[in-house]
């Protein structure tokens, strides 16, 4: 089965050839004989303006002037010959035997000197053979088709898909990967992701094996889905399958399909699946699927055709319509599935649905071991300690970590990669390059110092904070100052543990105001942080007592085409007041905190404003051990703590004790 449509070039190149042919045949038969002395009478009249003598042929080409020509015409009720301007040679009006050419040069001479107004010019032809001729045109004929070919079918046809042709531009842009393309990528090296992985193994021995899956009167699946947030190696995964099955693989992205002629997505999907059916067992995959799988009926405003529906349509039916009952599996991959329409989510076409995560600590040590075997290393690399220092991070940040080690030890001109490398490479990727020269005032300093200060001492005081890591007061990208923690991988959070983490993220102003008396604008991103959390508590989460166990997410992403608030002004309000107690109320605790450690506060802060860059033993120094240390069998409750709880259960505010013990997670995602 020809999948790659008709080639028109060559039907043409000898249609072209044929015209040429006859266009030869033709133009030797429209020149007359006349005799000579008919050739003098025309000379004499002044309708002839050349003469070409040919000495060999013993004969004489005559050609008229243009008035001789019309007339001629007019007369004859003849039109010129339609071939002469397609880049072949003119020929002549007639032909002229003469027999003494002597005489007739006589004659010719003779009557020019009677009529000195006549124009009429004579030449001689060399001898050209006439196989010459046809070769010199047939030259001029095959450059101008390349150049069409070129032009027309190699330029405006590389849009659409094989063959090269525009006639073929609804044909489906898919790369074919079979037993002649070896693709190097195998499961051997996709570190980690070992639920995602044995799902798509056995997609793979679904079409390997599949009577041992039909035979007990099971079908295979149609499609599985790979979803996941950008650089967790769901292309990864596919690449994988395509260098694992020994079953044509059929690639390309959900951009593929769309193209500004109406009918072409469509056209492209039925193409796509022809071939596929052709190849059975075949596997397809659609990588960012959501540009075509968005649900219908979103943002159509305009009422026309909307020839990404068209494409979904099309899609659909092909996963699961009438006559698809081939070994043709679709894989696709998308960070957006919310978006995706629901049929496209139905069981028989997207069975299953695999979700890729960002990785857990030894699935980083893992991904650390495939990316670190081309990186010349020093003994000082631990790749378990590097897996500490990057939680949160993708597959394609640790690659990128590891490419930005190497070079930055190339920068600083080191024979290996150790481990100072991996840190500051880490340091780059989260907080951005460091601007060591960057002009900055004592005064602005001394408040970032403070401000970093307030962060570190917060964290460290309180239980559910993120075990701090470093603390600087370089510049770095856009920010004065950072502080690094190391949080801590779980999968549930609980109140106490989110207004803890609230606690300290707000440290920074409430330290500025323990020690200037006054704010700064340098609190932005973590107001950003706060408010988010607090709005997650109140209207995600459920954990406000007086909201009540409600929670106003949709899953579906419905509510995002909606222009209504799910809830009335009246708990809008409520909701409101209640967001802003939360962050208060936790401001008003990093006060309290810092007020009763001012003295260390100040000892933070000057050590930062004398070395920079601190780091945890440096706060061992000045707080001691963290009583809430693994190491530590017994969890003390400092000082910092029970005078808090005391105010707020004389204020009688039970909701606020209540607040103080829950916490939850930041995005719905990690529930």
């Amino acid at each position: 089965m020809n999948n790659k449509g008709f080639n028109w070039f060559f039907p043409i190149m000898i249609i072209a050839l044929v015209l040429f042919f006859v266009a030869n045949s033709l133009g030797d038969n429209t020149a007359k004989s006349i005799d000579e002395d008919t050739f003098f009478k025309e000379m004499q009249a002044g309708k002839i303006q050349k003469v070409l003598i040919d000495k060999q042929k013993q004969n004489a080409e005559v050609y008229l002037t243009k008035e001789a020509k019309t007339a001629t015409v007019q007369t004859q009720e003849k039109s010129p010959n339609p071939f002469s301007s397609l880049g072949m040679t003119p020929k002549a009006d007639y032909t002229l035997k003469y027999g003494d050419l002597q005489l007739f040069l006589k004659n010719f001479e003779t009557l020019k000197a009677e009529n000195p107004a006549l124009k009429t010019s004579k030449d001689y032809a060399e001898g050209e053979s006439p196989l010459m001729s046809i070769l010199i045109q047939a030259l001029i004929w095959i450059t101008i088709l390349g150049l069409f070919y070129f032009i027309l079918f190699r330029k405006m046809g590389s849009g659409g898909g094989p063959g090269g042709q525009i006639f073929s531009i609804g044909k489906s842009k898919a790369k074919l990967f079979d037993e002649k393309e070896k693709i190097q990528v195998t499961f051997k090296d996709v570190a980690g992701l070992e639920g995602a992985k044995e799902e798509v193994q056995e997609v793979v021995d679904f079409l390997k094996n599949s009577e041992k899956y039909t035979k007990l009167g099971g079908k295979i699946p149609k499609g599985v889905l790979l979803v996941g947030p950008p650089g967790t190696g769901k292309t990864l995964l596919a690449k994988a399958v395509a260098g694992e099955a020994k079953v044509p693989f059929f690639s390309l992205s959900g951009s593929d399909f769309v193209e500004m002629f109406v009918g072409v997505g469509a056209s492209r999907v039925r193409d796509l699946f022809a071939q596929a059916r052709a190849k059975s067992p075949a596997i397809i995959f659609i990588d960012e699927i959501d540009a075509i799988g968005r649900a219908r009926g979103k943002n159509n405003f305009s009422g026309g055709n909307d020839e990404r529906e068209n494409t979904l349509n099309q899609l659909l039916t092909e996963m699961d319509g009438f006559g698809t009952d081939v070994n043709v599996i679709v894989m696709a991959a998308t960070n957006r599935a919310d978006i995706l329409d629901k049929a496209l989510m139905r069981a028989g076409r997207f069975d299953r649905s695999v979700y890729v995560d960002l990785p857990e600590l030894h699935e980083r040590r893992e991904i650390f071991d495939v990316h670190l075997k081309k990186i010349k290393l020093d003994d000082t690399v631990d790749r378990d300690f590097l897996a500490k220092q990057t939680p949160g991070f993708s597959g394609a940040d640790i690659a990128n970590v590891c490419n930005e080690a190497a070079l930055i030890a190339a920068r600083n001109s080191h024979e290996s990669v150790n481990k100072q490398d991996f840190l500051d490479a880490v340091d780059r990727i989260i907080g951005g390059l460091e601007k060591k020269n960057m002009a900055i005032k004592p005064s602005e300093k001394r408040r970032v110092a403070f401000h970093e200060a307030g962060h570190a001492t917060i964290s460290w005081l309180v239980e559910h904070a993120s075990p701090l890591l470093k603390v600087t007061i370089v510049p770095r990208g856009r920010s004065l100052g950072a502080a690094w923690y190391l949080p801590e991988e779980r999968q549930l959070t609980t109140t106490e543990q989110m207004l803890d983490e609230m606690c300290a993220t707000l440290g920074g102003r409430a330290a500025e105001q323990v020690v200037f008396d006054n704010i700064s604008t340098g609190a932005l991103s973590d107001l950003e942080t706060v408010t988010k959390r607090a709005q997650a508590m109140v209207t995600i989460y459920g954990l406000s007592p007086n909201i009540g166990n409600i929670s106003y997410y949709d899953s579906s992403g419905q509510s995002e085409y909606s222009f209504g608030k799910p809830y009335s002004e009246a708990t809008a309000s409520k909701i409101d007041a209640e967001i802003k107690g939360i962050i208060e109320n936790q401001y008003e605790r990093a006060v309290r905190i810092l007020t009763e450690n001012k003295d260390k506060l100040n000892a933070l802060a000057n050590k930062l404003l004398e070395k920079e860059v601190i780091f945890r033993e440096d706060l061992e120094d000045i707080f001691g051990k963290r009583a809430w240390d693994p190491e530590l069998t017994e969890k003390p409750v400092t000082n910092t703590i029970i005078p808090i709880l005391e105010k707020e259960e004389e204020k009688g505010n039970d909701q606020d004790i209540k607040e103080g013990e829950i916490q939850a997670p930041e995005s719905p995602t990690q529930i």
